[in-house]
C-alpha cells in the first residue's frame, strides 16, 4: 500500500490526494506518484513546444507525419524521386515540378540535339555551349571545276584538289570513238 498523505504533529506534510498528475502528462521515461501515492511512469512524447512552427502539410512528404503547433499532420508533398528531362529546341524549358526531388535526375540537352553541336556546324569564331565553331564564310570557300575522262579498265574517283573545300561542276568528256576503214575492207571500232 502506498502513502499519499502523511502528517506530523497535525502538520501536514506530503497530500498528494488532490494531485491531477497521470502517465499521459509526464514526459516518456519520467517518474512522478499519482494521487494514491502510487509511482507511475511517463508516456507523453510531447518533448518540445510545436507552436511557432511555420510547415504546412504541403512541405512535409506525402504519408509522413509531424507535430506543428500540437496537431498531428500528415504530409501531402509529392515524391518525384529521381526526376528526368530531355530538352530537344533551343527554347526549351523545363518547369520543376512541385514536390521532393532525390537529388538523382538530370535535366539535359538530348542526344540527338547534342550530336548536332559539332564545330562543323557552328561559323568560325562562335562558341555555342562550349564548342568553337570551325564552319568558314562562304567567301572563304573555294570550289574547284573539274574535267575528267572516264577509263575503261577501272573506276576513276572524282574529289576536289586540296587547295579546294568542294567539286562546284564535274564535266565528264565522253569516251573516244573512232571508225575507220581496214586493210581487210571493213571498219574498225576504236572505243577509249
Amino acid at each position: 500500500m502506498a502513502y499519499n498523505k502523511i502528517v506530523y504533529g497535525g502538520k501536514t506534510l506530503i497530500d498528494l490526494t488532490a494531485d491531477t498528475i497521470e502517465p499521459a502528462k509526464i514526459l516518456m521515461g519520467y517518474t512522478a506518484h499519482d494521487r494514491s501515492g502510487a509511482p507511475i511512469t511517463g508516456s507523453c512524447t510531447f518533448d518540445s513546444d510545436t507552436s511557432d512552427a511555420t510547415a504546412k502539410e504541403g512541405e512535409i512528404l506525402f504519408g509522413k507525419t509531424a507535430y506543428i503547433n500540437g496537431e498531428k499532420v500528415i504530409g501531402t508533398m509529392p515524391n518525384r524521386g529521381s526526376v528526368n528531362y530531355d530538352i530537344t529546341t533551343k527554347a526549351g524549358v523545363y518547369t520543376i515540378p512541385l514536390g521532393f526531388s532525390d537529388g538523382t535526375g538530370k535535366v539535359k540537352i538530348s542526344e540527338d540535339e547534342q550530336a548536332k553541336i559539332i564545330a562543323q556546324n557552328i561559323k568560325q569564331g562562335i562558341v555555342i555551349l562550349g564548342v568553337t565553331g570551325s564552319l568558314r564564310p562562304a567567301s572563304d570557300i573555294k570550289a574547284q571545276v573539274k574535267t575528267v575522262t572516264p577509263s575503261l579498265d577501272q573506276n576513276v574517283v572524282v574529289t576536289a584538289d586540296p587547295t579546294y573545300d568542294y567539286l562546284s561542276q564535274v564535266t565528264v568528256n565522253k569516251v573516244p570513238y573512232k571508225e575507220e576503214e581496214n586493210a581487210a575492207g571493213g571498219i574498225t571500232v576504236t572505243i577509249g
